[in-house]
């Protein structure tokens, strides 16, 4: 930082050893309450305009939680949110793979598809996720949080349900509007996770309700088998019963969230006033509260000009071609490239899913031993890479094949790592939703690529969709290898900074809670990334 930059910062700061505050009459105002200079060297002005959580914060005296009462908050925490969360994802991930379970239970030949459709039914899902994710991001800023999702997740188990249609084009609408509907559960849990949880918890628990992905693809290869063995006693066709039954079991999942999941820890009927306040001095390190229902241009405009937002974009779009593909042909690669009767493709695909919820879990508890979750992350790619190279070049290895094929699912990890990037190393709320948004624009379209690269004429081997996967793989290790460095070098120059603006006389940035005025990690001078 220059002298200049100090000597300004010095002149706007001369209170140095007063408290700056924010009173409750100050709340929800634009009045600016003080300026000072971000580590980018940016004048940042703090108005009133601040995070919900600072009316409580008002409220709460600043007490170090110690270690016994920090351990109980968060038992109560994990015991009362965990389960919902995880039974939520489970669902989503079985309803959005339905179809690669109907794929081979007749649906196919029922609905007359042809050449290259089955491959849209894939595209489609993610083209309604892609077109209507900005959209479901603003609702869950503007909206209470737990009853938006709620909304959401109801509405999707009814246009689930009406999936048993009997033809292309309504099938095809169908899973547009499912895809629409969806985009609002990871956004939505990437927030909640932020609002109840330490940084350092934030991996864990975000691997914890993630892999429950492959609870999903146990449960619903399970369904999907149960029909089938029994497809004489069904009045319709055993596809179309799996889309009711997966669909009920979703407006369940919905119903518990809506009565169950709080908005924010402040509104937590599972609390006493105490706790909540002992839940918001908890997460005041993340330097982040529980979020802000006023849309801000210049947080959007600092998202669109943050470089690590396109890594994350690029990122996405990467790792989820192979997910796209898998997702939506490995029944069909069971089926015919590794010569599975329809049946045994669908117990098949089970020990996939396991490998999915135990080893992400198992990822996500390392965290522990290996501090860095991006180091973790890479390598997880690391695998799926290698995995991706078992896939596509071992075909005259069955089980090399196979294993290719289990080992894939550990992919998510690098999605998991993503988004607790975005809970814990993007600050300011507007921010935190359109960076998470634009990753899921990338996600999306990696979704709509992927089934594409699996052509009807390469059946049942689909060569160049497995040579796709090595190659997406291979660039998304050195893009994620960027990402990792870039926290690692502006963490050093912010202590840097720190250190110089201490040593030449300058204040240290103090605003009484400070963590709760919606600043963005730009412009927070105490704000560090965690790796």
């Amino acid at each position: 930082m220059s002298d200049n930059s100090i000597n300004k910062e010095k002149d706007q700061h001369n209170e140095l050893n007063a408290v700056i505050s924010i009173t409750k009459e100050q709340i929800g105002t634009t009045e600016v309450i003080t300026t000072f200079i971000s580590p980018g060297g940016r004048e940042v002005k703090v108005t009133g305009d601040v995070d919900e959580a600072m009316a409580l914060a008002l409220e709460a005296e600043v007490v170090e939680v110690d270690e016994e009462t920090n351990a109980r908050i968060l038992r109560k925490t994990d015991l009362y949110l965990m389960p919902v969360f995880c039974f939520l994802y489970a669902v989503q991930f079985m309803d959005k793979t339905t179809n690669s379970y109907a794929a081979i239970m007749g649906l196919k030949t029922d609905l007359h598809m042809v050449g290259n459709q089955y491959s849209w039914v894939g595209s489609a899902f993610y083209l309604g996720y892609l077109f209507f994710e900005l959209p479901a991001s603003y609702c869950l800023q503007r909206f209470p949080l737990a009853k938006a999702t709620a909304a959401f997740i109801v509405i999707w188990a009814i246009t689930l349900m009406l999936h048993a249609t009997p033809n292309y084009a309504g099938f095809i609408f169908l899973r547009v509007a499912l895809g629409g509907f969806e985009s609002a559960v990871t956004p939505a849990m990437v927030i909640l996770t932020s609002q109840w949880y330490k940084k350092e918890e934030q991996f864990f628990r975000t691997a914890i309700w993630f892999s429950f992905n492959g609870f999903g693809i146990i449960f619903g290869s399970s369904i999907a088998y149960g029909i089938s063995i029994h497809s004489e006693n069904w009045s319709i066709e055993g596809w179309k019963v799996l889309f009711i039954i997966t669909g009920l079991l979703t407006m369940v999942v919905g119903i518990v969230f809506l009565v169950h999941v709080p908005d924010n820890p402040s509104k937590a009927w599972f609390l006493t006033q105490e706790e909540k306040i002992l839940v918001l001095n908890r997460i005041r390190t993340n330097n982040q509260g529980f979020g802000n229902k006023h849309f801000k241009m210049y947080q959007l405009k600092e998202t669109l000009t943050d470089y690590r937002t396109w890594l994350y974009f690029t990122f996405a779009f990467l790792t989820n071609i192979p997910n796209g593909g898998l997702t939506n042909f490995g029944s069909i690669l069971l089926s015919q490239d590794f010569n599975y009767g329809k049946l045994d493709a669908l117990l098949m695909g089970m020990p996939s899913g396991a490998v999915e919820l135990v080893g992400c879990i198992l990822f996500g508890f390392s965290v522990k031993f290996i501090k860095h979750r991006l180091a973790i992350a890479l390598f997880s790619i690391v695998i799926s890479l290698m995995a991706s190279c078992l896939l596509a070049f071992c075909d005259y290895d069955k089980k090399a094949k196979l294993t290719g094929y289990y080992l894939s699912s550990l992919a998510p990890v690098g999605m998991i790592c993503c988004l607790s990037c975005f809970s814990s190393n993007v600050a300011g709320h507007t921010k935190k939703v359109t960076t998470n948004a634009i990753y899921l624009i990338g996600y999306c379209t990696g979704n709509i690529v992927g089934p594409q690269t699996f052509k009807e004429n390469q059946a049942p081997h689909y060569s160049s969709a497995k040579i796709a996967m090595v190659a997406c793989y291979s660039i998304a290790l050195v893009n994620l290898s960027m990402i990792y460095f870039s926290y690692w070098r502006d963490n050093r120059i912010r202590d840097k900074l720190e250190a110089e603006r201490i040593a030449n006389g300058g204040p240290a940035f103090f605003m009484e809670n400070q963590e709760f005025a919606d600043l963005t990690d730009f412009e927070n001078p105490n704000f560090r990334y965690a790796l």
